[in-house]
């Protein structure tokens, strides 16, 4: 259970990362600080969000 709990919180995490490269890419004007903030925020959050379906998917619950 714990392990679907983690899976979740990153989900959330890589959801709010996407969010935010979305959220700057609409709101940049070209700068090389922006692309970077862009590029790292939805890099990390597919990441996040990744992991945090894989753990999902692959965590089965055994019952106590």
């Amino acid at each position: 259970m714990e392990k679907r709990v983690i899976g979740m919180l990153l989900t959330f995490l890589g959801i709010a990362g996407l969010i935010m490269g979305a959220v700057s890419f609409m709101n940049s004007t070209g700068g090389t600080r922006s692309i970077k903030g862009i590029i790292i925020y939805s890099i990390l959050g597919a990441i996040f969000f990744f992991a945090g379906i894989g753990l999902i998917r692959n965590t089965r619950d055994r019952p106590s």
